[in-house]
C-alpha cells in the first residue's frame, strides 16, 4: 500500500471541509491508514479526533508499529491508552515500547522490524528466522549481527541471496548507530553526511532497541521543512491553509504588530531624508528596489544558516568562514544586481548618476544581508531563542534601516 498514489485522496480530504470526517469514513479503512501519515498534524488530529476507538484501532492494524506509534502521538492520552489496549499482543507489544520514548528523539523515529542472530549463524537457520518473522509480519526484517548482545554489523538480506556459498560472515556489513536519546536533527545529519541506507539505535548498555531507515529520515525531513518554512514567515505550523478567519488572527496578529514597529522605524529612517525626496522624486520609485532586494538577499542567507542550525553544522563559534562566505556572494551578487538596476536607471530614466546611487545602496544591503542574516540567527541560537521563528523580524529592520540609510544618505552626497 506503501507504493498506491494516495495524491488523489490526499487532495479530497484536504479541501473537504466540513465533510472531511464523513468522505474519510467512506473510505476504506486501508486507504485512510495511510493516507493519514501524509497529512499535517492538523488534519491528523481533526480526522482522529472524530474517529471512534474502534475507528481507529482497527486501522491501525494496517501500519507498521512506528507508523501506528506516530499516529498515536496525535490522540489524547486517555483515548491513546483505550485504543492500545485493544490492539493484537504483538502490535500492542511494540507500540508500547516505542510510546516510552520522546517523538523528537533518534528512538521517535525508529522502527523494531528487525532480528538478532550471531555472526556465526547457519544459512539453513537463518532462512527460517526470516522466514518466521515474514509470516508473523507480512514484512522482512533488517538482520542484525551481534555479539554477547553487542551490534557488529549487517547481513543485508540482498547479499544473502547473491553469496550463497562461502562464510555467511563475508556478508555482514557495517551498520552505523546512535543513542536512543539523540535529537532527529543529529539522525539528520548522520544520514546527509554518510548516505546510509540505515542506522541502528541503541540503548544506554549499547544494546539495540531499534532500526531507522532513510524512509523514515525522509518523512522526518518533510515533518521539519513544513515546521521551519511557516516558522520563518511567522505562521504557526497548527494554522491551516483552510483554517477560519479567526485562526489566521490568532496565530498571525503578534508578528504583525512586531514587523509594524520595525516599518516605523523604517519610517523614520526616510522621514531624516524628507528634503532629499523633495528635491529628486525619482527616489521614491527606486526605494521599493533597494529594501526588496535586501530583504529577498537576506531571507536566503536566514534560511541557509538556519538549516546549517538544526543539522547542527554551524554554531556562533565557528560561524566565521560561513560569515565570510556569505559576505563574499553577497557582493557578488550585489554587483551583479546593481549594474543591471544602473543600466535601468540610466535607460528609463536618462541618469547615469541615479544609477550608480542604486547600485551601491544595492550592493552595500547584499553585504548587509550577508552579515546580519548569518549573524542573528546564531546569536539568536546562542541565547535559547528559536531563530526560525524570531529572526526575520530584525533581518528585515536591518535590510529595510541601512539599506534606506545606505540609498539616500547617497542621493544626498551625489544627487542634491
Amino acid at each position: 500500500m506503501h507504493g498506491h498514489d494516495l495524491s488523489p485522496i490526499i487532495a479530497r480530504i484536504k479541501h473537504s471541509g466540513k465533510q472531511r470526517v464523513a468522505y474519510v469514513r467512506s473510505l476504506k479503512k486501508n486507504l485512510v491508514a495511510f493516507a493519514l501519515l501524509k497529512l499535517h498534524k492538523h488534519h491528523q488530529q481533526e480526522i482522529l479526533d472524530a474517529l471512534t476507538i474502534d475507528e481507529i484501532e482497527h486501522l491501525l492494524h494496517f501500519l507498521d508499529p512506528d507508523e501506528a506509534t506516530h499516529l498515536l502521538h496525535s490522540v489524547s492520552a486517555h483515548r491513546r491508552n483505550a485504543i492500545v489496549s485493544r490492539l493484537t499482543k504483538e502490535l500492542r507489544e511494540k507500540v508500547e515500547f516505542l510510546l516510552k520514548f520522546s517523538p523528537e528523539s533518534a528512538a521517535g523515529i525508529m522502527n523494531v522490524d528487525y532480528i538478532e542472530v550471531p555472526k556465526t549463524i547457519g544459512r539453513i537457520k537463518l532462512a527460517a528466522l526470516i522466514k518466521e518473522h515474514i509470516d508473523r509480519t507480512g514484512r522482512p526484517p533488517t538482520v542484525l549481527a551481534v555479539e554477547n548482545g553487542i551490534l557488529l554489523g549487517e547481513f543485508p538480506i540482498h547479499k544473502l541471496l547473491q553469496k550463497r556459498t562461502g562464510h555467511i560472515e563475508d556478508a555482514l556489513l557495517p551498520l552505523p548507530n546512535i543513542h536512543y536519546n539523540e535529537a532527529q536533527e543529529e539522525v539528520i545529519r548522520m544520514f546527509r553526511k554518510n548516505r546510509n541506507r540505515k542506522v541502528a539505535v541503541l540503548d544506554d548498555d549499547q544494546s539495540i532497541l531499534g532500526v531507522i531507515h532513510a524512509n523514515d529520515v525522509i518523512r522526518t525531513l518533510d515533518r521539519q521543512s513544513t515546521k521551519e518554512l511557516y516558522e520563518i514567515a511567522g505562521v504557526k505550523t497548527i494554522e491551516h491553509v483552510f483554517g477560519s478567519a479567526w485562526e489566521k488572527v490568532k496565530y498571525r496578529y503578534a508578528w504583525l504588530i512586531i514587523n509594524l514597529f520595525t516599518a516605523f522605524l523604517a519610517a523614520w529612517v526616510v522621514s531624516l531624508f524628507q528634503n532629499t525626496i523633495n528635491a529628486y522624486v525619482l527616489l521614491a520609485a527606486y526605494m521599493p528596489v533597494v529594501a526588496g532586494m535586501g530583504g529577498n538577499a537576506a531571507t536566503q542567507t536566514l534560511v541557509v544558516i538556519t538549516r546549517g542550525i538544526a543539522l547542527k553544522e554551524i554554531e556562533l563559534k565557528n560561524a566565521w568562514p560561513a560569515l565570510v562566505n556569505e559576505v563574499t556572494g553577497g557582493v557578488m551578487n550585489g554587483l551583479i544586481i546593481g549594474v543591471i538596476v544602473a543600466i535601468a536607471a540610466t535607460v528609463f530614466n536618462s541618469d547615469p548618476l541615479l544609477g550608480v546611487v542604486v547600485a551601491f545602496a544595492v550592493l552595500i544591503n547584499f553585504i548587509v544581508a550577508g552579515v546580519f542574516g548569518t549573524l542573528i540567527p546564531l546569536y539568536l541560537k546562542s541565547r535559547g531563542i528559536d531563530p526560525a521563528s524570531s529572526a526575520t523580524v530584525f533581518i528585515t529592520t536591518a535590510t529595510d534601516c541601512i539599506g534606506f540609510l545606505a540609498f539616500l544618505g547617497l542621493a544626498s552626497l551625489i544627487l542634491v
